[in-house]
């Protein structure tokens, strides 16, 4: 598995990027993130940090408070899901997830869907399931010519999956 923190995935906001072990955002850069954040001053982007830094009930606050002004918001949606995650409360985050998928199948932000769902399911230990997620949002991602670095999470998540399934190779 990929051992320096340079070459994790990146998790989408500067100086976060996605374990590979766990799959998990964490803070890899808090110089940079912490610039970033406050350039942005988006309580979405505050609640994506406190994620990364392991403060679920902070980053749960937020969501809710961003929910005010933008009870629709995807993005926020999908954040839910690793507030449900981290919190552990995998079957309600499963739930959710699919509720989700149902939403945004056929659109291009099933693939984004899949990858949450592919996560919650990592985290229950569920690794055929985790891989069958991975693989069909790699299959959209790759479909859609989607950024490579989405290309690329959904790659590490996919050998991380299999790795757990079938053991370290």
């Amino acid at each position: 598995m990929i051992i320096e923190p340079r070459e994790w995935p990146d998790a989408g906001f500067p100086g976060i990027a996605v374990d590979p072990e766990t799959l998990n955002a964490v803070v890899v850069d808090e110089d940079r993130c912490h610039s970033a954040l406050e350039a942005s001053g988006s309580l979405e982007d505050r609640a994506v940090v406190e994620l990364a830094r392991g403060h679920v009930s902070e980053a749960a606050e937020l969501i809710v408070e961003a929910r005010y002004t933008d009870p629709e918001s995807f993005h926020l949606k999908v954040l839910e899901l690793d507030v449900l995650r981290l919190g552990n409360r995998n079957d309600r985050a499963l739930e959710r997830a699919r509720q989700i998928l149902a939403e945004v199948k056929g659109t291009r932000r099933e693939a984004t869907v899949q990858q949450y769902l592919g996560k919650i399911q990592f985290t229950r230990g569920q690794f055929a399931a985790a891989e069958d997620a991975f693989a069909k949002a790699l299959e959209l991602r790759v479909a859609d010519a989607a950024d490579a670095s989405l290309i690329y999470s959904s790659t590490v998540a996919l050998g991380r999956a299999r790795e757990q399934r079938f053991g370290t190779v």
